[in-house]
């Protein structure tokens, strides 16, 4: 993290803090580091009732310019109500749309479950949906009844189970894969792991990098620390399930035309020595595959629970 707070335009550098201000013509997305050392702004434009502009302003600042920025802008609107603080968050889920406006998906806290190596990981414990266009742009398909149900079916995904992330370890890879992927440049999206690779594509393709978003892994997190004979050993369980045909048992089974099987899970153990920080020290890992049968085959659900015929001697 030094390496980052000298220089903000490192490979390593992340974008950990938001704070989301709006005015009546665009929604800004102050991100920062850790450290509140260097600040970066997102710009969302809010005229379009149905169409998805922003841009990334290419310029890291720090604290006392960022500060000079939003008072001009607030300056620069106050004919139109001004500069207002929204909502402070911990990272962009993604953004979706239904049938007009886009929805911005926003982390608003963060809860840290461990640590592999230095590198923290967090859950979420509480998360927002906010609506991109400005209520005097939008039409009545914004509040129609379709448009409510479909908000409402997202609303019912709960991020606050089962989902976690991290800004600086991929999360979604093993550990062998990490460590002779060290210096890799870009959190892999694509990866079978990252459930809202989707969501997230919007932002991702517009600023041509991740450092606004975060990648959720959707399964099971699980770190505890162990003493044995005097030496200090952290021992972790990751389960990570995959994107492509997950469902309930009796829905999704077996494999689909893209040779995706139901429900695949990955399961890892990882073991390693308290002092071991950035790749250094003892570790151990073992990765463990399951599936459901990759064969083309299904279950209908019925009613009729037939009784067989039975006969006596």
């Amino acid at each position: 993290m030094a390496a980052e707070a000298d220089d903000p335009t490192a490979a390593s550098a992340t974008l950990e803090k938001f704070r989301l201000y709006e005015t009546r013509a665009r929604f800004y997305v102050i991100g920062s580091s850790r450290e509140k050392r260097w600040f970066r702004v997102l710009k969302i434009d809010r005229s379009e009732p149905s169409e998805l502009h922003l841009s990334e302003d290419p310029v890291w600042y720090s604290q006392q310019e960022v500060k000079s920025l939003l008072q001009r802008i607030a300056e620069g609107n106050r004919s139109t109500g001004g500069l207002t603080f929204v909502t402070k968050a911990y990272g962009i889920a993604g953004c979706i749309k239904f049938l007009e406006s886009y929805y911005l998906i926003l982390v608003t806290k963060r809860r840290q479950i461990g640590c592999i190596c230095g590198h923290a990981i967090y859950c979420i414990d509480e998360s927002q949906m906010i609506t991109i266009p400005h209520s005097s742009v939008q039409t009545d398909v914004a509040t129609s009844k379709n448009e409510l149900r479909y908000k409402k079916l997202l609303a019912s995904v709960d991020l606050t189970k089962d989902f976690f992330y991290s800004y600086t370890y991929p999360i979604m890879q093993s550990l062998q894969q990490n460590v002779t992927s060290a210096g890799m440049k870009e959190t892999p999206y694509e990866n079978l792991f990252v459930w809202n690779t989707f969501l997230t594509e919007p932002i991702r393709s517009k600023c041509h990098n991740a450092l606004w978003s975060v990648a959720l892994v959707h399964g099971h997190f699980k770190q505890v620390k162990l003493s044995v004979f005097g030496r200090e050993l952290n021992v972790i369980l990751i389960s990570r399930r995959s994107r492509h045909f997950a469902g309930t048992r009796y829905l999704k089974r077996g494999v689909n035309d893209h040779g995706k099987v139901a429900n695949d899970v990955e399961t890892e153990q990882i073991v390693f020595e308290e002092e071991a920080g950035s790749w250094k020290g003892r570790m151990s890992a073992i990765v463990q595959m399951r599936g459901s049968i990759p064969l083309f085959w299904s279950q209908e659900a019925g009613r009729l629970s037939p009784k067989p015929d039975i006969f006596g001697k």
